[in-house]
């Protein structure tokens, strides 16, 4: 089996853009009550968005199972107050949980938290136990930048976010560590905004004792890790400098990277540099880099190909593509473990 750790809904019907632009239209409006509608998107409507995109690249580039999460640049919690997020939050997993259903040996789902800048991280702790006991989802995404690219919120080791820790060590489930769009000009969303958030985000985690309090907390750094396999060592060497432990014992009992860095020199550095058993398969497909590379002629979100041109090992390879993804997410493993 083949699993892809890192995919988004970014073909859902345009009924959720009309939902989300009638939302914000309110915002502009503060005498208006709330906006409280939902999006009517038939099955068939669900059916028609995946089938010519998502699924089609499954079948065509040999890939069984995406764990699915509704669009990253989309969450947008910097956008409206805590009860605009939760209301955009619980219609996106609600979405997604339709889409699992509808294709269970194709998807599993992953939730959009209802953060919200200035908000205790606690208040997304009921939304997070509501995706997992009532619809089955196996982890969450995790904004460490609520504000949409003006880092207002405390680092990722801070108490402030010990309480959704918590829930996530309580329940057993991973958060991939992913921010949304940038409403800052200086950071283009996913060429600059993205990269900077992984890149900081392992920055914050080997300075703290976070996975001393919660040594079963997992993250997933996606986008190949950002700049960290690129600078392993000044990472190494800052944390030596610091008196701290070795980054394999510091970090790599908690933090994982996904495969979505789209050329061949980047998969080949990140494997060099990162142990196999910390390396999930990933792609974003559809997601920031929709295009041919018109030097390899294939697509550069087919992340698969660059995998397949690495000399590992059956074991290795059956680690990159389901077993790394199993142990991360133990509740798709016991999915996966329940459908055998």
């Amino acid at each position: 089996m083949i699993i892809d750790c890192h995919g988004h809904y970014t073909t859902a019907p345009g009924e959720l853009q009309q939902f989300r632009d009638a939302q914000l239209a309110v915002l502009k409006d503060p005498s208006l009550a709330p906006y409280d509608g939902k999006p009517v998107i038939s099955d068939d409507q669900i059916r028609a968005s995946l089938e010519n995109a998502q699924l089609k690249l499954q079948r065509q580039r040999g890939t069984d199972l995406t764990i699915f999460s509704p669009r990253a640049s989309a969450m947008a919690h910097h956008i409206g107050d805590e009860t605009v997020s939760l209301r955009w939050s619980r219609v996106c997993n609600d979405l997604i949980n339709r889409v699992c259903a509808l294709y269970p040996d194709n998807f599993v789902g992953v939730c959009q938290l209802p953060q919200s800048p200035g908000v205790p991280a606690a208040n997304s702790a009921a939304e997070l136990e509501r995706c997992v006991n009532e619809l089955g989802f196996v982890g969450c995404n995790l904004n460490p930048d609520p504000s949409g690219g003006h880092w207002t919120a405390p680092p990722l080791t801070d108490r402030h976010w010990y309480p959704i820790y918590e829930k996530m060590v309580e329940l057993d489930v991973p958060a991939m560590v992913h921010v949304s769009a940038s409403c800052n000009p200086c950071f283009h969303a996913t060429g600059a905004h993205y990269i900077n958030a992984d890149t900081t985000a392992f920055m914050q985690f080997i300075t703290s004792d976070l996975f001393k309090d919660f040594p079963t907390l997992k993250f997933v750094i996606p986008h190949g890790g950002g700049a960290v396999p690129y600078h392993w060592g000044r990472y190494r060497g800052l944390a030596q400098d610091m008196k701290r432990p070795p980054l394999p014992e510091l970090v790599l009992n908690n933090v994982f990277f996904d495969t979505c860095a789209y050329h061949l020199p980047g998969i080949e550095l990140l494997f060099k540099v990162i142990p196999v058993d910390n390396i999930l398969f990933g792609s974003e497909m559809v997601g920031a880099v929709r295009g041919i590379d018109p030097e390899t002629g294939q697509y550069f979100d087919d992340t698969k190909r660059y995998i397949d041109a690495l000399p590992l090992t059956p074991e290795d390879r059956n680690k990159v593509f389901a077993g790394n993804a199993c142990k991360v997410y133990p509740r798709l493993g016991a999915k996966l473990a329940g459908r055998a």
